[in-house]
């Protein structure tokens, strides 16, 4: 119980310090900072250098005060973007789940998988309902390998070189060599499939959101029954997740503005 009462307390500290500040609007000292928050110096010195090495504070030489740093506002940054999006993908996706009839959904890319931020289930009997909050392995979804595909090759490199892959289904990919195949034809293709690698008797068709600098910030995708999914109705499902894509791509770069 003492170990988890510190741990409480160190956190409620970073929490007052980080609200002074905000609340303040300008840098403080060492010194303003223990007597405004009332915590001994000695107390406060490896929380300041704790918060500056993780960038969420910003120390200042000569003056020697503290300020917010870069990591506080890109987490401030990441958060309005993560409701902004959500907000911008929902009426794209009742559009594309009415044109195609089968579920929809957007997910977000969190480094070595895509998380489902939203989506819209099917109005059919017979469907596959998008559970807000599923994440899904790069390399066993649709929404993860057209993320995928659609990362720097650098970053795209990395990933391959650590991932270890698992059978989820027995079409789930089975080798790093195929997979580097996949992505590849996906990159030229501009979606990405999945015929049952996450869910047996599932089939999904992808294509990346991207930012204005070409980054992909995460992808949206149609979800049907295979025993419902034919020629007719892969053609549309393409031909309305590109229209949709394109769409959530001018809302986002709008909403956040042009490419630095």
């Amino acid at each position: 119980m003492k170990t988890k009462s510190v741990s409480v307390k160190s956190a409620d500290r970073v929490l007052d310090l980080l609200e002074l500040l905000t609340r303040r609007g300008k840098a403080m000292s060492h010194t303003e900072l223990s007597l405004a928050l009332g915590i001994p110096k000695s107390s406060l010195t490896q929380l300041l250098r704790n918060l500056t090495g993780r960038g969420y504070l910003l120390f200042s030489p000569g003056p020697n005060t503290y300020e917010p740093g870069p990591g506080f506002f890109a987490l401030l940054r990441q958060g309005h973007e993560g409701f902004n999006l959500v907000a911008l993908a929902r009426p794209v996706l009742e559009k594309l789940t009415g044109a195609t009839h089968e579920s929809s959904s957007f997910n977000v890319y969190r480094k070595d998988y895509v998380e489902r931020m939203c989506g819209v289930d099917s109005p059919q009997a017979l469907t596959y309902r998008m559970t807000v909050g599923t994440r899904f392995l790069l390399y066993s979804s649709s929404a993860g390998k057209a993320v995928l595909a659609a990362l720097p090759e650098n970053e795209r490199d990395r990933y391959l070189a650590r991932v270890r892959l698992e059978q989820r289904t027995e079409s789930t990919v089975k080798s790093v060599a195929e997979l580097r195949r996949q992505v590849a034809k996906i990159a030229k293709a501009g979606v990405a499939y999945s015929h049952g690698e996450y869910l047996p008797g599932i089939v999904a068709i992808a294509a990346a959101v991207r930012r204005a600098d070409g980054y992909p910030v995460g992808a949206l995708n149609v979800v049907a029954p295979a025993i419902r999914f034919d020629a007719a109705l892969d053609a549309t499902c393409l031909r309305e997740l590109k229209a949709a894509t394109s769409a959530l791509e001018r809302e986002l770069h709008a909403s956040l503005g042009p490419a630095k």
